[in-house]
C-alpha cells in the first residue's frame, strides 16, 4: 500500500466500508481510492483495483506472520521513515504551511496518522525479506531472464549519472557573525519599543526563504524532529509575545517570537540572519578541498574516507558521499541535479573517474559552500542490454526469482488464515487464490 498526502485529504472521496480482511486485519475501499491517487499524483498509471486490493491482502497476511515469527521493528526505524516522508512532501509541495494547508494536518497530526501503517509496511518488508532470504541469481538465469524479454519491450535508458561530492561549507569571521547578532539585537529592540511589528522586520529582512513571504510565521510542535532542536528548546521557553534572545543554530542566527501555544503545539515568528561568506573564507576552503583532491588523485586516500573526514555535508555522510535521487537511486539524470551542478559538469567536461577543481556554490538552503564533485560512472543514451546494464537487469530477475518464491510460501499458508472479501471484488481473478468467502457489504 502506497501512503501519501492524498490520506490527508479533508475531501470526502468515497462511502467507506471494509472490503477485505485476512485474520484481524482489515482493507477498507477508501485506502484503495487513496493509494490509487498517490499512483497519479506522483506520476504513476492508475492501477486496477483488484491489484491493489491483491497488494494490501498479501501485506496484511505477511504482517500476521512477522507478528507471530516476532520480525523486530523498532520506533527509531519508523520515526525515520517519517521523517523522510515528512521531507519528501515539504518539497513537493514548496513549506511545511503548504503542505498543512493542503492536507488540512498538522505536521504532528501527519506523523500521528503514518505511524501505524508505516510500522506495518516494515513489519512486512521483514517478513518478506526473511522468506527470501538466502534466494540468488545466477549469471545463466540473467540471460535466461533477458532472453524471454521482447526486442520490442526492452527500456530506453537516457544517460545516467553516479556522482558524489566532498563539501565544506566556509565558516565566517567573528566580526560579521557579531554584525549579524547586533542587527537581530535591533530588530528585538524596535518591536518591544512598540516601534516596529516583528512580521514587517522578518518581511524585510529575514534570510529564510521558506517564510519571508509571510512574515517569518511556521506552526511548530515540540516533538517534531525535523526542527532543530535548539530552535526548538529555545521557542518553547517563549511566553506567548515574547522574543527570544539571539540564538545559533546549524542554519545561522535567529530571534523568535513566540505567538500562540497550545500544548506541544505553537505559531512562532522567527529572523534568520546568515552571516556573510567572505573571498578570505571561500579561498581558505578551496585550498583545503585542493589539498584534499590531491590525495584523491595520488591515491592515498579513498573517495569515502574522504567523506567521513572531511565533508560538512550531514547527508552525505550516511551515503558515501554519492548523490541519491528520491527513490534512493544513486543512478541520476541530469534533470535531477541542481543547476549549479549541470554547469559545473558542462564547463569542465569532466570523465568518470576524475575528481573537480573545487567549485563554489549555494545549496537550497541559500547556505554558500564549496565542493570538489566526483564522477564516478556516466552511461550514454541507450536500449537496454546485459553488456552496459547486467546490474539491473540481474535485480529484475533476482526481483522475479524472490516473487516466485513469495508465492510458493503463500500458496502453502494461505488456507491457515480468515479470509473475506467484499462481493464486489470476488469477479477478480487475481484474487482467487485468496480463496475467499463472499460476505455482505455495509454502506
Amino acid at each position: 500500500m502506497l501512503l501519501g498526502i492524498a490520506g490527508f485529504a479533508q475531501e470526502k472521496v468515497v462511502a467507506d466500508k471494509i472490503v477485505g480482511i485476512v485474520g484481524d486485519k482489515i482493507v477498507l475501499k477508501s485506502e484503495i481510492f487513496i493509494a490509487n491517487e498517490d499512483i497519479k499524483r506522483q506520476g504513476g498509471v492508475e492501477q486496477n483495483d483488484c491489484a491493489i486490493l491483491d497488494g494490501m491482502l498479501t501485506q496484511k497476511a505477511l504482517v500476521l506472520q512477522a507478528q507471530k515469527d516476532s520480525i523486530p521493528v523498532t520506533d527509531d526505524e519508523v520515526d525515520a521513515e517519517i521523517d523522510q516522508k515528512i521531507r519528501y512532501f515539504v518539497a513537493q509541495y514548496g513549506s511545511k504551511e503548504a503542505l498543512e494547508q493542503i492536507s488540512g494536518r498538522s505536521i504532528y497530526q501527519m506523523r500521528e496518522d503514518f505511524k501505524a501503517p508505516i510500522r506495518e509496511q516494515r513489519m512486512a518488508a521483514g517478513m518478506r525479506n526473511k522468506i527470501v532470504d538466502g534466494v540468488k541469481i545466477t549469471p545463466t538465469e540473467v540471460k535466461e531472464y533477458f532472453d524471454k524479454i521482447p526486442k520490442d519491450s526492452l527500456l530506453f535508458y537516457e544517460s545516467e549519472l553516479q556522482i558524489g561530492q566532498i563539501v565544506l561549507y566556509p565558516k565566517p569571521s567573528r566580526d560579521i557573525e557579531l554584525l549579524a547578532i547586533d542587527e537581530l539585537n535591533g530588530y528585538k529592540k524596535e518591536v518591544e519599543s512598540g516601534s516596529k511589528q516583528f512580521k514587517t522586520l522578518a518581511t524585510l529582512y529575514t534570510d529564510d526563504p521558506g517564510s519571508k513571504d509571510n512574515g517569518g510565521m511556521y506552526q511548530i510542535n515540540r516533538n517534531d524532529k525535523q526542527w532543530d532542536p535548539v530552535f526548538l528548546a529555545n521557542a518553547f521557553r517563549l511566553k506567548e509575545g515574547q522574543i527570544s534572545p539571539v540564538i545559533k543554530t546549524k542554519f545561522g542566527y535567529h530571534i523568535i517570537q513566540m505567538v500562540s501555544r497550545n500544548g506541544d503545539d505553537a505559531v512562532i515568528r522567527h529572523i534568520l540572519r546568515i552571516p556573510q561568506i567572505m573571498e578570505a573564507e571561500t579561498q581558505e576552503a578551496v585550498s583545503k578541498l585542493d589539498s584534499i583532491r590531491d590525495q584523491l588523485i595520488a591515491g592515498t586516500i579513498t573517495f569515502g574516507e574522504a567523506v567521513v573526514k572531511y565533508s560538512d555535508d550531514e547527508y552525505s555522510k550516511y551515503t558515501a558521499g554519492m548523490l541519491l535521487s528520491r527513490d534512493g537511486s544513486n543512478y541520476l539524470t541530469i534533470d535531477q541535479l541542481d543547476k549549479s551542478l549541470v554547469l559545473l559538469l558542462q564547463n569542465t567536461k569532466l570523465k568518470p573517474g576524475e575528481y573537480s577543481k573545487p567549485n563554489s556554490f549555494t545549496d537550497d538552503r541559500g547556505k554558500k559552500g564549496v565542493r570538489i564533485v566526483y564522477l564516478l560512472s556516466k552511461s550514454e543514451p541507450h536500449r537496454e542490454n546485459l553488456r552496459d546494464d547486467y546490474n539491473k537487469i540481474a535485480q529484475k530477475a533476482l526481483e522475479e526469482k524472490r516473487n516466485n518464491v513469495l508465492q510458493k510460501w503463500f500458496q502453502a499458508r494461505i488456507s491457515t488464515y480468515y479470509i473475506m472479501i467484499d462481493k464486489d471484488y470476488q469477479h477478480c481473478p487475481n484474487l482467487a487464490k485468496w480463496e475467499t468467502k463472499q460476505f455482505a457489504s455495509t454502506k
